[in-house]
């Protein structure tokens, strides 16, 4: 297939990528374009160059299954310098994304017509790298130091107005952005305009701490991660150096970074993102569509998954046996959808049309005609068994019903339905209008065809939706249990929140243990160790310091006291009287504290979670290492930067890992820490969750 094509069209050489399926810069398009320049620079017809792309996007990036191999011959850098010293004018028309290498192609293009739908921008940095095109030193000539240290370092593309407006792109086009890039071409020549080179282009004025307040805002913004500051570094290099040592600078920064740990783990990520949320044996052709909706319960969790819906323009409707509780539910939609017009996230239009698509009622009867109900109701295994079967009473024989469960076994919740086979798990996080994760369960007899169409509406949610099995927790739950079983235990033996919480947030996670459970209400926590508090072994159940502090009134920053005191802004501070309640309930209990340091923090926090997602592993609950380090990535805070949990053990070993749950097994006892069988058997022989 040829990727690079090459027609005139009057006197304007049109010079089309295709490459699918987002035309990414591969060696053979480099190639390609390097011959297509070089032909168009012989061809006295041609007198100016439309650069375009077929398919639904521009270039959107560099082909990233080249990144940590040799070098393939032309770098893009060499291509897009080609480019830019073309005598004849070349303009870009850009559709799509422009992303990556995809932008840096553009930018080494004299011109740049987008149409008004597309996104521009550099997201090397979320890769762990940083553009190795000389793509910063060309922005920083069009938008200036603050907007390029902005997209570069952040990594988050532009909208097309945006981008018109900070001087990245020339002109907008209202319909086909290749006949309006051929038009202005055409405009160039009538004006006698000759090639602009970005090159060229002075550095704009800007203020003298325009770095130093990056950094900080980066480091506050990406905490760990290398990329960004590089970014930086980059950029104050570039603005006082001569352009081509600027390139040259930024291809070795590129070579370094893409070496790097970081890096490596991020392309991980990236590809185990992409592996998970397509599981093994289900076909997308079985899903059914799904174009009306249910959501039983109008609590936090449903509200949330009703705008989910409205969100993908799925009509919903919304079922509240609780008029007060309906009403509010109602009124926060709303609310929520005020405040995005407010912010510019949607227009009034699209605010009209999701409220108008929900239909709230007290009546089950009014969900015949959905294809697809989410029952989200009290975490409760008596109370979701009433309500699956009056959904199921309603329904047409193939409607779908999922239950957004975050413990339950999905199995049992199906047992006394008439058919099972519809039933599915939907775990959505909360908020579930804005978390990314979903866990869909596939039950002993759930159907292919229900499997799928949970997937398929996952993605159509926007959904990073990953299939597991089921088991006490499922997979994201059921990690993180070991997890606060340790850092509880932890507080026992001689630990206090705030070191606990900081280590955690060194290691990368947003918020750490107590943190989080302040922000989720420990009345959340404390119910939910309730209604398993039969299934504790008899140390986690005599474990109380949750229930003294709950039992005080202190349930998280909603009462402005958990772990932690809060101010009106939510400000935490360290209060003493906690540390007081720990060390006494300890003294109570007879247990001898001690110091323990911020290394076995860390190892008892994560090594629980590594051995507990081994065991998930071998009992076939997930499916794939992949499986767990994008649930961990897009629901509980992982650091991408470390690759998930079990990309994560890979790096430490398992022999390393396995003496070390030997050594607290020696502390604590077998029953919490033994090895599985699957780390014993890469302990043996050297192996891991990947293939090295």
């Amino acid at each position: 297939m040829q990727v690079v094509s090459s027609s005139l069209s009057g006197n304007i050489r049109v010079i089309v990528i295709d490459n699918p399926p987002v035309n990414a810069t591969s060696q053979a398009v480099r190639a390609g374009l390097m011959q297509a320049i070089e032909q168009a620079g012989a061809d006295a017809s041609t007198q100016a160059v439309v650069l375009a792309c077929a398919g639904a996007s521009f270039v959107a990036g560099a082909d990233i299954k080249e990144f940590g191999k040799p070098p393939l011959d032309p770098h893009l850098s060499v291509v897009i310098h080609a480019i830019e010293s073309s005598a004849k004018p070349v303009v870009a028309a850009i559709h799509g994304s422009a992303l990556g290498g995809g932008l840096e192609l553009a930018l080494g293009c004299h011109y740049r017509v987008a149409d008004r739908r597309a996104r521009l921008g550099l997201p090397e940095s979320t890769l762990g790298i940083i553009p190795g095109a000389g793509g910063i030193p060309r922005l920083l000539r069009l938008v200036g130091v603050e907007k390029a240290l902005d997209m570069a370092a952040s990594g988050k593309p532009v909208g097309a107005a945006e981008a018109r407006e900070a001087g990245l792109v020339d002109e907008l086009a209202q319909d086909d952005v290749r006949a309006a890039a051929i038009a202005f071409a055409q405009g160039l020549l009538a004006q006698g305009r000759s090639a602009r080179r970005t090159r060229e282009l002075p550095v704009p004025a800007f203020e003298p701490g325009v770095f130093d307040a990056a950094r900080a805002r980066f480091q506050a913004s990406h905490r760990g991660q290398l990329a960004p500051q590089a970014c930086v570094d980059v950029a104050q290099h570039d603005v006082s150096a001569d352009f081509d040592e600027s390139v040259a600078h930024c291809r070795e920064r590129f070579r370094e970074l893409v070496a790097s740990p970081q890096a490596r783990a991020l392309r991980h990520a990236f590809f185990a993102e992409r592996v998970a949320t397509k599981p093994a044996g289900l076909s997308a052709e079985e899903a059914a569509p799904v174009r009306k909706a249910g959501v039983v319960g109008a609590g936090t969790m449903g509200t949330g998954i009703a705008m989910c819906f409205l969100n993908a323009g799925i009509p919903v409707i919304l079922v509240e046996q609780n008029e007060k509780v309906l009403a509010a539910s109602v009124e926060t939609i709303r609310k929520t959808y005020r405040n995005d017009v407010a912010k510019g996230r949607i227009d009034e239009d699209t605010r009209q049309a999701r409220c108008n698509a929900l239909a709230p009622t007290l009546e089950y009867g009014a969900l015949r005609g959905c294809d697809l109900i989410v029952e989200a109701v009290f975490e409760d295994m008596d109370v979701k068994r009433q309500v699956l079967t009056a959904i199921e009473e309603v329904l047409e024989p193939e409607a779908i019903i999922a239950s957004n469960t975050s413990f339950l076994d999905i199995d049992a919740l199906a047992a006394q339905l008439r058919r099972p086979e519809n039933l599915v798990g939907m775990h959505f996080f909360s908020p579930a209008h804005i978390m990314k994760l979903l866990e869909n369960v596939r039950g002993a007899r759930s159907s292919p065809r229900a499997l799928a169409s949970a997937q398929a509406l996952g993605k159509r949610l926007g959904k990073v939706a990953v299939m597991v099995g089921v088991s006490d927790g499922f997979v994201g739950n059921r990690m993180l249990a070991r997890r606060t079983r340790e850092c509880y235990f932890m507080l026992e033996e001689g630990a206090l929140p705030e070191q606990v919480d900081r280590v955690l947030r060194e290691f990368g996670f947003p918020m750490g243990q107590f943190q989080l459970n302040d922000l989720a209400g420990l009345d959340v926590a404390w119910r939910n160790r309730q209604s398993r508090l039969h299934r504790l072994s008899e140390r986690e159940a005599a474990c109380d310091i949750l229930d003294e502090i709950v039992a005080a009134g202190r349930l998280g920053q909603k009462t402005g006291a958990g772990f932690y005191t809060y101010d009106d802004r939510r400000n935490r501070s360290v209060d003493p009287a906690i540390t007081d309640l720990i060390v006494r309930n300890a003294e109570r209990r007879g247990i001898r504290r001690r110091a323990i340091s911020d290394d076995e923090i860390l190892e008892r926090c994560l090594y629980a979670m590594i051995n507990e997602g081994a065991r998930i592993l071998e009992e076939g609950v997930a499916s794939r290492p992949e499986d767990i380090d994008t649930i961990w990535l897009n629901g509980y805070g992982f650091p991408r930067f470390r690759g998930g949990p079990m990309f994560h053990a890979d790096q430490i070993g398992a022999a390393r890992i396995c003496e070390r749950i030997r050594h607290y097994a020696s502390q604590a006892g077998e029953a919490y820490w033994t090895p599985s069988p699957l780390l014993l058997a890469q302990a043996r022989d050297g192996g891991g969750f990947y293939a090295r």
